[in-house]
């Protein structure tokens, strides 16, 4: 991990007594200030916050839109077909849900370094570590499960006789795997706002991958972390305040898109 990402975690100790970080010993009065002056920070437009936010955004935003385009169409397909060792890709499917993120972190790690099997390639089209195409990888990895899982239940929840239905009418395979696609488009918003939600609020998979780098790598998540250790709590505050409001946004715009959908 670059020099650059590395910070030195305060003692807990010293000369044999516990050393206290203050947060602890922070009055409710002191806290109240804190949020204040996060207020004040983040109606400044602080540049550093703002970058930091527009990173999040980009990163998590491209993720989603590779994770959409695998899960949608292998969801659909798993929740239509019926094949042999169907119920062992499901299987495997549902335990991508429930993967923890650090471990896919160490996995991309481990597939990107210089000495993992992608990293050797030297290829301009696989990202290298600790630059903002790695975490994009991981954050991938992260939802991609999700929405397909949250699709493959959309379309199981469809009437199986709208397909039937469509194919007599002389649609093609396509056609009719895009009219139940169609009919399950709630379900399959749903899909994104979890898959998005998962990965807008990860940290231990990008912390690994992109080295939390100032300017480079570092997001909302891991800046949360990091000021949290060097003990710049309102700063922290005031990144959570936007990591939360950045959440409520987009969740109320899925749903709003979703509550549209279904009218239609």
């Amino acid at each position: 991990m670059p020099a650059s990402c590395a910070h030195s975690r305060p003692a807990l100790f010293h000369r044999g007594r516990p050393l206290s970080l203050g947060w602890e010993d922070t009055s409710t009065e002191t806290l109240f200030s804190a949020v204040r002056h996060a207020l004040r920070l983040l109606l400044s437009g602080d540049r550093a916050l703002l970058d930091i936010v527009w990173l999040s955004l980009r990163i998590s935003a491209t993720a989603i839109v590779f994770a959409g385009l695998v899960g949608i169409p292998l969801g659909s397909w798993l929740g239509l077909r019926r094949f042999v060792g169907r119920r062992v890709a499901v299987a495997l499917l549902y335990t991508g849900m429930g993967f923890p993120p650090v471990v896919v972190g160490l996995f991309v790690y481990l597939l990107l370094s210089r000495s993992g099997p992608l990293g050797q390639l030297n290829s301009p089209l696989i990202p290298a570590l600790f630059t903002p195409g790695a975490m994009v990888v991981a954050q991938c990895i992260i939802s991609f499960p999700l929405v397909a899982g949250f699709t493959m239940a959309a379309v199981m929840g469809v009437d199986p006789q709208l397909r039937q239905q469509v194919q007599a009418l002389g649609a093609t395979s396509w056609q009719s795997i895009w009219a139940v696609l169609t009919e399950a488009r709630g379900g399959v918003i749903v899909s994104i706002i979890a898959g998005f939600g998962s990965i807008i609020s990860e940290v231990g998979a990008v912390m690994l991958v992109g080295g939390n780098i100032e300017h480079h790598t570092r997001v909302l998540t891991t800046a949360i972390v990091l000021e949290t250790r060097k003990g710049n709590f309102d700063l922290a505050i005031a990144i959570g305040i936007v990591l939360l409001a950045l959440s409520f946004v987009t969740n109320l715009a899925f749903l709003y898109l979703q509550g549209r959908t279904l009218e239609e």
